[in-house]
């Protein structure tokens, strides 16, 4: 099994070092922002709920809506900028997920290239004498060529999934935070 997979790597040519990066950077995407996107970070249940009931602000210093807490108390009188402010936050959690959109595009099309490349070559070992190929290289040429494919698909569904499932997240908290907006923006100055 394992040299069959070094096979498969060898089968996808100089093309694997950017179906590498593609894979490394599609990995490091997902799992920093499953981090970042933690509930814990972006909208502590305890802050939540003492938005929610107009109680006392404590805890959660460093999240999303402490940010949004911190910076409306300091522009009262600008609803308008607070809402901006908002929205940037909410852009800030979206940070890095646009490349794994690029990154499953890319990736297949990287893998596709590969096995035209591979298939190039092995039509051209067909010999002249006899207009035939070898048919035990000619069948392990196809094989390998298409590896490379198979190694960008690897690639593309996991980025499509964690991209889809990122944005989903992004979107619940933001509507979220557009609800607990009204409650911030409807807090008397100086109670906190």
């Amino acid at each position: 099994m394992y040299f069959a997979m070094i096979e498969v790597f060898k089968g996808a040519g100089v093309l694997i070092y950017p179906l590498g990066i593609c894979s490394a950077a599609a990995v490091f995407i997902i799992f920093e922002r499953a981090y970042a996107l933690r509930k814990a970070a972006v909208m502590p249940q305890d802050l939540a709920d003492a938005v929610v009931e107009g109680r006392p602000l404590v805890g959660g210093k460093h999240t999303v809506l402490a940010r949004i807490v911190e910076f409306a108390e300091q522009h009262q009188h600008d609803e308008g900028a607070v809402k901006a402010f908002a929205r940037l936050e909410v852009n800030r959690m979206e940070r890095g997920i646009p490349y794994l959109d690029v990154i499953y595009a890319a990736a297949p099309l990287i893998g596709l290239t590969g096995t035209v490349t591979g298939l190039l070559q092995v039509f051209s070992q067909i010999s002249p004498d006899t207009g035939l190929p070898d048919p035990v290289a000619f069948t392990k040429g196809v094989a390998l060529a298409l590896s490379a494919t198979v190694i960008g698909l690897c690639i593309a569904i996991p980025s499509l999934v964690g991209s889809g499932y990122l944005q989903r997240k992004i979107e619940n908290y933001a509507a979220q935070l557009d609800v607990l907006l009204e409650r911030i923006l409807q807090r008397k100055p100086g109670a906190q």
